[in-house]
């Protein structure tokens, strides 16, 4: 990806808005507010300044997990390719710039909250051995199917357990999971 390369700080002010191209090619865009902040010697306190609109797009893969990860009001980070793009109304009475970050990757900001990550699967379910049917690394570590999935609600706080650190000598499950 060439161009201007930024990233952003910002909250989720729209509905995300999903759509496949006449190719089939998924699309997926949002309006982030990125809003300045400094510390005010005065105040003795952190202050807002300028907020600054953003129009961010992503395709493929990215547009369909932004579509079931991101919702109004959500904390991102988002790097990209910054564009600015002229629009006008066609009539003549409005005409503009707007700024659209064209998404490289987006994620949510840690600063603010917590999130749970789960990896997508890919491909058609025809052409995927399920996952009861493949053998395992080691007798030790059970099936991905065997595992149960961590109940996670997207837009509520929860605090989800961490597993211990091993200990020196135990066996490690495979990574990538």
């Amino acid at each position: 990806m060439n161009g201007t390369m930024v990233t952003l700080v910002g909250s989720v002010v729209s509905e995300v808005k999903y759509s496949t191209t006449a190719g089939g090619v998924p699309v997926a865009n949002f309006r982030l507010s990125a809003t300045d902040r400094r510390f005010d010697r005065q105040r003795q306190g952190w202050v807002d300044g300028d907020s600054s609109l953003f129009l961010v797009w992503s395709w493929r893969w990215l547009a369909e997990n932004v579509l079931g990860s991101v919702g109004r009001g959500d904390p991102l980070l988002v790097t990209g390719r910054l564009r600015i793009r002229e629009w006008d109304s066609g009539e003549g009475r409005s005409k503009g710039l707007v700024p659209e970050i064209e998404a490289a990757a987006i994620g949510h900001d840690l600063c603010r909250g917590t999130s749970a990550f789960r990896r997508a699967v890919r491909g058609r379910p025809e052409l995927v051995a399920p996952f009861s049917a493949r053998p395992t690394a080691s007798a030790s570590v059970p099936a991905p199917a065997a595992m149960p999935a961590p109940a996670v609600s997207a837009r509520l706080p929860e605090v989800i357990p961490q597993p211990e650190p091993a200990l020196a000598g135990e066996p490690q499950p495979p990574a990538g999971g």
